[in-house]
């Protein structure tokens, strides 16, 4: 394809999505199947303004790489072992039940039983990509059905890794040379080296050793140094070219590039980059998505449907139907309510995007026919053009009933639960706040642009999260549309006051309270819309102030109460002068007469308390004149 080609499809590809999404969102029937109507439309099929569409698909297929690689960031151990019934157990029933189903109506309708097997073991799998982009675009990411969800698509990622190694136990006889090509997925060079079996494992083990092995000792130390050069920019680009290198080397080996992604999240699910690297890859996720969305949409082979469609519609609806009653019995067998039970089915009737992948390498190593895999990617595709559909007919006849008497509350959510605070900054001041926060049992999350900083705290045991704090999307992601409270405790003094009005404008609920360098900060800080503010040298300047009252001879009590006294008068002046800020003649008039004031009342505190307890001696050092502060 030269470049001219490629420009007119990106022209076309971008037109059709900006045009249908809007348009089926306003309408109702959601993003995702706005983007495969827009693949349908401009489809070789129909207007057929791209051409074939195989060489958008690769490209587009880089989207599921994507998404596998965020939800791998997602996968740490105490969130396994948090999820362990919702991983092992939904998710491998719902394998095993599903497959069972499958491979016994495929047996009626007269497969052989290892055809029926594998076609079972590949329609059994759902679209990750499909499932989470609709649940988020319902609400229903969080909670109960968010969780069973997520589990079982995770498990069928993990289970795809020896499904490429059990399913050629199935083949009846020789593999079709050439097959895999035609399907759309190439052969691996180890295949084009013609190495033996023994030698192809040992080569797979070792890209995934290194995957693993490199995610933990090199990948860290790299981000490490580029983060510490602070340029956003390159740390993008490093995230993506760690993606494209693992989903490169999984490609080399013949396994899976998103399988090869999804690895090289988990290995850095524990890493202090996970918050930054899940909001850098986030907006590239979203648009490869769609383009594959409207790939797979452009990709449906009309002149298949055209054959026997009243064939092609009833496998369809029957691998839906079969798939979510397997998922509701074994929602109901692991004691999800009915409702949520019933969601979760609906979400993941369709097929999944590991479909197109297991059909090649089934073809390939002789277990399934290819006019039966051509059949069977047809089936794929429709059930996920139909999922949006089917998933709007529920929403009308169950959904908007409301809450059953049977049905329970949403579970909190599957990652770390819904965090109460965030703390932006945690060096000097905000570890002090998020310790006191931490240590009463609020659920915090910590972020820092400092590399040596969180390095230095990590090695203390503190779990702070890397990010620039002043970017809206990072806040989003760390939870705050959520969270009831942001501590804003960076050390610059212009992006605090950036942050804070950014975040104001874009959570509207969430409290902000930041930390101030100064009177005039803090100023700043309240007109740009922080709920409260706290100057950050005050408390420390007066507690010196107050030990030094003591090295002088003041009693406690009365040291004690001269800080309490000042930090009141302080506090008034404060919230004086603050409609005079900003006017700067008015305002140093108004600051000079109102220091005066309040040392004149503080001077008259001290002197009647000093009084009062028959201290002559400190009512009359109270008295001496001093300068205002």
């Amino acid at each position: 394809m030269n470049g001219q080609g490629l420009l007119i499809q990106a022209l076309v590809y971008l037109t059709a999505g900006v045009v249908s999404v809007p348009i089926a969102k306003r309408i109702g029937l959601g993003s995702v199947l706005g983007y495969l109507i827009a693949g349908v439309i401009v489809g070789p099929f129909l207007l057929n303004l791209v051409g074939e569409p195989t060489d958008v698909m690769r490209f587009a297929e880089f989207g599921v790489v994507i998404l596998l690689f965020l939800i791998g960031l997602e996968v740490r151990p105490a969130l396994l072992w948090k999820m362990r019934t919702a991983i092992f157990g939904l998710g491998g029933g719902q394998l095993a039940l599903t497959t069972g189903v499958i491979a016994l109506a495929g047996l009626a309708l007269g497969l052989d039983w290892r055809t029926a097997t594998a076609a079972g073991v590949v329609l059994a799998l759902s679209s990750t990509a499909i499932v989470l982009a609709n649940l988020e675009e319902k609400g229903l990411r969080q909670g109960a059905v968010g969780e069973a969800v997520f589990g079982v698509l995770l498990f069928q990622d993990l289970a795809v890794i020896p499904l490429f190694a059990l399913l050629p136990l199935l083949a009846m006889g020789a593999p079709v040379h050439g097959a895999a090509e035609a399907a759309g997925h190439g052969a691996s060079l180890l295949d084009a080296m013609g190495l033996p079996g023994w030698a192809k494992a040992l080569a797979i083990l070792g890209a995934v050793a290194a995957v693993i092995g490199g995610g933990r000792y090199l990948v860290r130390p790299v981000f490490r140094f580029i983060a510490a050069a602070r340029l956003r920019e390159i740390f993008t680009a490093s995230a993506l070219l760690l993606v494209v290198a693992v989903a490169a080397l999984m490609q080399t080996v013949g396994l899976s590039p998103a399988l090869g992604a999804f690895l090289a999240g988990v290995v850095l699910a524990e890493s202090e980059f996970r918050r930054e690297l899940e909001t850098d890859i986030e907006p590239f996720r979203g648009l490869l998505l769609g383009l594959f969305f409207i790939t797979v949409g452009a990709g449906l082979d009309f002149s298949v449907i055209a054959r026997q469609p009243v064939a092609l519609l009833g496998l369809v609806l029957g691998m839906m139907i079969l798939k979510a009653l397997a998922m509701f019995g074994v929602g109901r067998v692991f004691r999800m309510a009915r409702r949520e039970a019933a969601t979760t089915a609906v979400s993941l009737a369709q097929g999944g995007e590991f479909a197109f992948v297991l059909l090649g390498f089934t073809v390939a190593a002789g277990v399934i026919d290819p006019d039966l895999s051509k059949l069977l990617s047809a089936v794929v595709a429709l059930s996920m053009a139909f999922t949006p559909l089917a998933f709007l007919a529920y929403e009308k006849l169950v959904l908007s009933r409301g809450d059953g008497p049977g049905d329970e509350p949403e579970a909190i959510p599957f990652d770390e639960g819904d965090p109460e605070v965030i703390v932006a900054g945690f060096g000097r001041f905000g570890q002090i706040a998020a310790r006191l926060l931490i240590a009463n049992d609020f659920n915090v999350v910590t972020l820092d642009s400092s590399i040596e900083q969180i390095e230095l705290l990590r090695a203390f045991g503190r779990k702070v999260h890397y990010g620039d704090a002043s970017r809206i999307d990072l806040l989003r992601t760390a939870g705050a549309a959520k969270a009831k409270l942001l501590i804003v405790a960076i050390d610059d003094k212009d992006k605090a006051v950036e942050l804070v009005e950014a975040a104001k404008a874009a959570f509207p609920n969430l409290a902000i309270m930041s930390r101030a360098w100064d009177r005039r900060h803090a100023y700043d800080l309240l007109a740009h819309g922080a709920d409260d503010v706290e100057r950050e040298s005050f408390e420390g300047s007066l507690a010196m102030g107050k030990r030094a009252l003591l090295r002088l001879g003041f009693t406690e009590r009365r040291a004690v109460a001269a800080a309490v006294t000042f930090r009141k008068l302080d506090r008034q002046l404060f919230e004086k002068l603050a409609p005079a800020y900003g006017q700067e003649e008015n305002y140093v008039l108004a600051s000079r007469d109102s220091t005066e004031t309040m040392e004149r009342l503080l001077n008259a505190e001290m002197r009647r308390a000093a009084e009062e307890d028959g201290e002559d001696d400190l009512a009359r050092r109270v008295e001496k004149d001093r300068q205002p502060v």
